[in-house]
């Protein structure tokens, strides 16, 4: 299989949706817990917006045609995103659409109660102002923004090791009464988005940054993965996440974890259990950061090799500040799992497009 065809596949996956469902332009996705037999179809922005951003992140080394369809792709999806921006107008962005809510939307229980609402995210933010280019003075609105919810604004962050409670570090949520988190991944992605509207970080973004080095000098990104960033909650995730950061920009806190990062994933390829996608995702990184080793080979492309894979989660007990329940947050009885078909071949089309550009 070709990267153009892929992509064709892509396009076919957005097209072929089910309107039920999901809005024309969104691509289909699904939580799931399988220890308790449950899936349902999500209605989300997130897995629409990080399959264009990574898209378009390899488009200029694609095909003429492969770029026109991926023109096409955004497009498209770009034409949803008004459905899941900030229920005031403003300019964040929520996992699930707005106006109305329709949090947990397609189900039978989590969808009727309030609890359950989440207000909007750094996540999805970062990846709609990746995936659709805002003007400047929207981009440093945001950036004031997230110091107003960045820990020890307003509130101190509980669920997180001790040594980064004082850090100014930006929350995962936008929420007035949510509490403060710390994700890695989600603060990887905020600062790949300010940093390429060509903003200084400060002193927030900073500590953020210093959050995600100290966690992976410290090994607590190998060891606890969960606690270190609760949406991704796997190492290889991580890993992925920061070297897409150090792949694009030079930030010299981070360039201190490079060396041992580049280890942590050359060791860690050595699994002879690790799972052909989370592969994938090393392999991804350690060409984003100009290292050679030696490539796995794909005989067989199907989405069967996608399976049992998750690249998001939503853990029901990350919001309790109570140390048993946060103890038992990290058991995968208490997790919801993300698949979305569309994006596992834009992850497989971007790793063949980068490994291949390494190899060259």
């Amino acid at each position: 299989m070709t990267i153009d065809d892929i992509i064709l596949k892509i396009v076919d996956l957005q097209e072929s949706a089910d309107r039920k469902y999901f809005p024309e332009g969104l691509f289909e996705s699904y939580r799931e817990n399988t220890l308790l037999h449950y899936r349902r179809p999500d209605t989300n922005v997130f897995f629409t917006a990080i399959t264009v951003f990574t898209l378009n992140s390899i488009k200029e080394k694609l095909s003429p045609s492969s770029q026109i369809l991926i023109g096409k792709i955004t497009e498209k999806a770009i034409a949803t995103y008004p459905l899941f921006q900030n229920k005031d107008g403003l300019n964040t962005y929520n996992f699930f659409q707005t106006k109305p809510s329709q949090h947990f939307p397609n189900g039978n229980i989590l969808h009727k109660l309030d609890h359950f609402k989440i207000p909007d995210d750094i996540d999805d933010t970062a990846m709609v102002f990746l995936a659709k280019k805002h003007s400047q003075e929207e981009t440093i609105w945001l950036k004031n923004k997230l110091v107003t919810h960045s820990n020890t604004y307003q509130k101190t962050i509980q669920n997180t090791f001790q040594e980064y409670k004082n850090l100014k570090a930006y929350s995962t949520w936008f929420g007035k009464n949510m509490y403060i988190e710390f994700d890695a991944c989600a603060l990887s992605n905020m600062l790949y988005c300010l940093l390429s509207y060509n903003l200084e970080l400060d002193e927030c973004g900073q500590d953020s940054v210093k959050y995600i080095q100290q966690t992976i000098l410290s090994n607590q990104y190998l060891d606890k993965p969960f606690k270190v960033a609760h949406q991704y909650a796997r190492t290889p995730l991580i890993m992925y996440h920061v070297a897409r950061l150090m792949g694009r920009f030079s930030i010299p806190t981070l360039e201190i974890c490079r060396e041992k990062l580049v280890e942590d994933m050359l060791n860690y390829l050595k699994k002879p259990d690790l799972a052909l996608m989370d592969r994938i995702l090393i392999e991804t990184s350690l060409s984003r950061l100009n290292i050679s080793f030696e490539k796995t080979l794909i005989t067989d492309f199907s989405k069967e090799i996608f399976a049992d894979f998750y690249f998001f989660i939503a853990g029901f007990l990350t919001a309790y500040e109570n140390p048993v329940l946060y103890k038992m947050a990290s058991s995968k009885l208490f997790h919801i799992n993300w698949t979305c078909e569309a994006h596992c071949w834009a992850l497989l089309a971007e790793w063949m497009t980068i490994s291949s550009q390494k190899d060259s």
